[in-house]
């Protein structure tokens, strides 16, 4: 594995654990562009988070679990 694709990785996980989203999953893949003639590698990164958000007073949906 490439060492700069795999800083940019933690890079991303820095940025949204710093807006205050808990990380819970991260998958990395590289490859090879399909679309570009030469072999310049792509890397595909998709990241879990989640956040709890405060519960809204004045939410009266009949869909939310009081």
């Amino acid at each position: 594995m490439r060492d700069d694709v795999l800083d940019d990785q933690h890079d991303l996980v820095a940025m949204i654990e710093s807006a205050g989203w808990d990380v819970t999953e991260t998958e990395l893949s590289v490859y090879e562009s399909p679309w570009m003639d030469d072999e310049s590698p792509e890397a595909t990164v998709t990241i879990t988070a989640r956040k709890p958000y405060p519960p809204d007073e004045d939410d009266d949906s009949d869909y939310r679990v009081k």
